[in-house]
């Protein structure tokens, strides 16, 4: 599959922020976030708001190596006053698509995922990141989430399934049993095969032989992977039972 170029992820965040900021004016920050059920509104847009700081300094400062950080209680317990919170993420936001807009195609900085370079690396995860997030903010508020473009979709999914899940050192696959599952995008040309086994986690583009072959648009896969969308209603070829306990694998957490 074609990935997106840089400019593509930047003004994806660019919209994606506006629209999350837009949803957070006019909902109550004590409203549950149904995706996130430990978190109100308002812990979410302090994680957020830090995030984009977080990697804000990466980008504008060229930080090589990864610098100290509070845990994500941490994060959570250090927020700004209810009525300058959406004003602060607001702000944070526009730093950040300012320092990406800004930095050099050749920009060296530290990043945590394989990509064509770090300034993609960070325009392509803040990107996704914040795109799942406006997910949530809507979710929260008690409107229908905006519809997700099926190349963006599947890039994300793309993102997940090969970079999170590909990291040198995961363990995530010791929380599942073992088999195969495959997904395919049925509105783009994307698939992807993920295996796991006692010796560890596999991850391809393409199909193979699989266990549950999951179909599906790819906004569905990749709200699915992302936890914001259950499987009910989708393709699912094979051994459905497996998803639910494969389904611990996509939990992305900030530690």
């Amino acid at each position: 599959m074609e990935l997106l170029g840089t400019d593509e992820y930047i003004a994806a965040l660019q919209d994606e922020g506006k629209l999350l900021v837009a949803t957070a004016r006019s909902a109550d920050l004590d409203g549950p976030v149904p995706s996130c059920p430990e978190w109100v509104l308002r812990d979410l847009l302090s994680h957020i708001g830090f995030v984009h700081r977080w990697a804000t300094g990466y980008v504008k400062d060229s930080l090589t190596e990864m610098v100290d950080e509070p845990d994500e209680e941490g994060v959570l317990a250090a927020t700004v006053p209810d009525d300058q919170l959406v004003t602060w993420v607001a702000d944070g936001h526009a730093a950040l698509v300012d320092a990406l807009w800004s930095a050099p195609d050749d920009l060296r900085c530290w990043t945590f995922m394989t990509a064509p370079s770090p300034l993609t690396f960070w325009a392509r995860r803040q990107a996704h990141e914040t795109t799942v997030h406006r997910v949530d903010a809507q979710l929260a508020a008690g409107a229908r989430p905006d519809v997700l473009s099926s190349r963006f979709a599947a890039d994300g999914a793309d993102e997940l399934l090969l970079g999170f899940l590909a990291r040198p050192g995961s363990k995530r696959y010791t929380k599942v049993g073992p088999g195969t599952v495959g997904f395919q995008a049925t509105d783009a040309d994307a698939s992807w095969t993920v295996k796991v086994s006692g010796t560890g986690l596999e991850t391809k583009r393409g199909l193979g032989p699989v266990d549950l072959q999951v179909r599906a648009r790819a906004e569905d896969i990749y709200l699915l992977l992302w936890g914001r969308r259950r499987p009910e209603g989708l393709d699912l070829e094979g051994e459905a039972a497996l998803l639910d306990d494969w389904r611990k694998l996509f939990r992305v957490t900030w530690s």
